[in-house]
């Protein structure tokens, strides 16, 4: 490949680079119906020419960076050791990973908002996705059945069922967290109500899974 046509391939991947965080940004902001393509194409340097050349549409650019966000928590989810850490202490890791991971990616948990709203039609027919997530979740069954020879978790407990429970009750304070504030009288996000409810949300799990 020639100097040239290097130059041409890189400086492609970083234009589809800067588009990809741009959209992201606008689609977490307003919804993949609010969201426009001109404040995308803006933002990211680039011409919607080049957008629609790289993504088809503005469905083709929901879904890749949609489907982005989904392997990028499942990638982080693989550098956890949880085969390597106590029983306990690996369904802790996992619980904080999912809600420290929330904080940090607040774009992940509005962008799968508005997938909900679509009735998920972009990401039905991934099958990237699909593999990662059947890949974690056999990795998950595998560390409950474990313990379940050792007689330390419950021997009824889906990894499936699992996850979507962890997912949940770190999702839904997060979605929650403005009404919540309102009806509860709280303030759902200073350092200490935060540090308050994933300690909770782990007993909360840590009860539901372990056998003492």
């Amino acid at each position: 490949m020639s100097i040239s046509v290097k130059t041409r391939v890189r400086d492609a991947e970083a234009t589809k680079l800067r588009i990809l965080e741009a959209a992201k940004k606008e689609f977490s902001k307003n919804g993949l119906e609010g969201a426009r393509v001109d404040a995308i194409a803006l933002d990211a340097k680039a011409n919607k020419r080049m957008l629609y050349h790289y993504f088809k549409s503005k469905d083709g650019l929901f879904r890749t960076v949609l489907e982005r966000e989904y392997l990028n928590i499942r990638t982080e989810e693989t550098k956890l050791d949880l085969e390597n850490l106590p029983p306990r202490a690996a369904l802790e890791t996992l619980v904080r990973f999912t809600w420290e991971y929330y904080i940090k990616n607040p774009e992940f948990i509005t962008l799968v908002n508005s997938e909900n709203l679509c009735q998920a039609v972009h990401i039905k027919n991934s099958p990237t996705l699909r593999t990662v997530s059947q890949k974690f979740i056999r990795r998950i069954q595998a560390l409950l059945d474990r313990e379940v020879r050792e007689n330390v978790f419950r021997e009824d407990i889906d990894a499936a069922q699992l996850n979507i429970t962890i997912a949940s009750i770190n999702y839904y304070y997060f979605t929650n967290r403005f009404t919540g504030a309102v009806i509860f009288e709280r303030d759902f996000t200073s350092p200490e109500a935060l540090q308050e409810r994933i300690t909770f949300n782990i007993e909360t799990i840590c009860r539901l899974v372990c056998k003492n």
